[in-house]
């Protein structure tokens, strides 16, 4: 059986380059990431990092502030996403 693997290109995962910030503070992907067949993965594997996990931390202070989430589900994903950064760092 042969499996077709498809090369990553050297962007892949950068989370400054598939999911960059813009002008206005918030992040979006740009065009040539959306037409490209790794995009899910891609992004999925630069917010798994520890850059993207801190984004993550942001979003999440941000939907608190904004009243969309509770003090115990905040304290408790930040919590989490902490935990992930130290495996991060520890890992390195």
């Amino acid at each position: 059986m042969t499996v077709n693997k498809i090369t990553q290109p050297d962007c892949f995962g950068k989370l400054d380059v598939v999911f960059p910030k813009a002008e206005n503070g918030l992040r979006c992907s740009p065009d040539t990431c959306l037409t490209c067949d790794l995009k899910t993965d891609c992004l999925k594997t630069a917010m798994n990092q520890e850059e993207g996990l801190k984004v993550r931390e942001e979003l999440t202070d941000r939907f608190y502030e904004a009243g969309l989430i509770g003090f115990f589900k905040r304290w408790s994903d930040k919590k989490e996403l902490s935990r992930k950064i130290d495996e991060k760092n520890t890992t390195k």
